[in-house]
């Protein structure tokens, strides 16, 4: 094998790959320190846990459902923030041109033909859905 000008010998080149063997192949000890564990709870202090207990959250805000967060989240996939604000031709055919299926074309020709929308919220609205009561 030619090493061409390298700074070191063929010895040279296996101890040090020793020195690092470790590190590189990522054994036991390479990167877990004793001093990086997280200290453990307290005598008078409870266990760390995950979650805490009884946690309702759902992930959906106030007013509306998770189903209804991600069907709104899906009519704005395909309604780019290009069109808007628009009326619902603008946003048809900007939905077309982005691909949408029939049922969401569907819900965008139940609009109002002279009412311009600023946000999918609003066009979600006035197909008769929740938004959410108060943001974050």
């Amino acid at each position: 094998m030619d090493r061409g000008n390298s700074k070191h010998g063929p010895r040279l080149d296996d101890e040090m790959s020793r020195e690092v063997a470790s590190t590189v192949n990522n054994a036991a000890g390479s990167r877990a320190e004793e001093w990086r564990e997280p200290e453990p709870a307290g005598e008078d202090q409870p266990g760390s846990t995950r979650a805490p207990t009884a946690d309702t959250r759902s992930g959906a805000p106030q007013g509306m459902t998770s189903v209804e967060v991600e069907q709104r989240s899906r009519l704005g996939r395909f309604i780019s923030l290009s069109a808007l604000p628009g009326d619902r031709a603008t946003l048809r055919r900007n939905a077309e041109e982005n691909e949408a299926p029939d049922e969401v074309l569907a819900q965008l020709d139940r609009l109002p033909p002279d009412t311009e929308f600023r946000t999918v919220s609003e066009v979600w609205a006035v197909l008769g859905n929740p938004n959410e009561t108060q943001r974050w």
